[in-house]
């Protein structure tokens, strides 16, 4: 256990210094969020979430796969906050991200060795695939929750959702190309979160949420490890010296 704590804590150090401070610019932009609305429950659930959301996606922003644990949770928050708007398919969004990125994650050793040096391109063959299964999820899952939901805004729900379960699945298979996806899911959720708030179904803070989201991403071509060669040499190397220094560790506690 001391071990794989000492990893978790591994996993929380050498990202690009942009995303620290993005990071304390999106607490800082929750805190006053939440300060200047009644606080309740569900208040305090979605800043929870939204911190730990944040902390999620800079973490695949760095590669680094500590990404598992932040998203379990933070997705745990905002499937309440989605059930509270009635925005149903953003909490199959989280249920989505929890099992093509959470569970594989926090269960594969694989993916947890030195997931940098895994990243790959897109084909043309995979670009189809990609935006074509993104159109029939989009089609499928708006008119299913149309019909069988109150979902006031299910055409909107589906784009954010459609595009969001496209994204995490290309991120689980390791394309960087999932930041095309990334960068569209933010906008859409930025337009489904303002709508919920106009209409009285959420709070401002999944709004502002999206919005860091969407910086991140945009951010992501310029300085994460996914499309930055500088960056992911250093971390290919900073990755093989900690595994170096793992390996000296244990032989000699054996």
């Amino acid at each position: 256990m001391s071990n794989y704590l000492h990893f978790l804590a591994h996993q929380l150090k050498g990202w690009p210094q942009q995303n620290y401070y993005l990071f304390f610019f999106s607490l800082g932009c929750q805190i006053m969020t939440l300060v200047n609305a009644p606080i309740t429950a569900l208040t305090i659930t979605t800043f929870i979430g939204t911190t730990l959301g944040v902390l999620c996606i800079l973490a695949i922003n760095a590669a680094k796969s500590v990404n598992g644990w932040l998203g379990l949770l933070s997705a745990l928050c905002f499937i309440i906050t989605g059930f509270a708007a009635k925005n149903y398919l953003s909490m199959a969004e989280q249920l989505a991200y929890v099992v093509t990125l959470d569970l594989p994650v926090l269960m594969s050793a694989n993916w947890n060795v030195n997931m940098v040096s895994k990243i790959r391109k897109f084909t043309g063959k995979t670009w189809f695939i990609a935006v074509v299964s993104t159109i029939v999820v989009y089609f499928v899952s708006g008119y299913l929750i149309g019909t069988f939901t109150n979902d006031p805004r299910p055409w909107v729900d589906a784009i954010s959702f459609s595009i969001s379960l496209t994204a995490g699945i290309i991120c689980f298979l390791r394309f960087n190309n999932q930041y095309f996806w990334w960068v569209a899911s933010g906008i859409a959720q930025m337009v489904l979160w303002f709508i919920s708030f106009r209409q009285g179904s959420a709070t401002l803070a999944m709004f502002v949420n999206s919005s860091i989201y969407l910086i991140n991403d945009v951010l992501a071509f310029t300085t994460s490890p996914w499309y930055n060669k500088k960056e992911r040499a250093r971390l290919i190397k900073e990755e093989n010296q900690y595994s170096e220094e793992e390996s000296v560790a244990d032989i000699s506690h054996a």
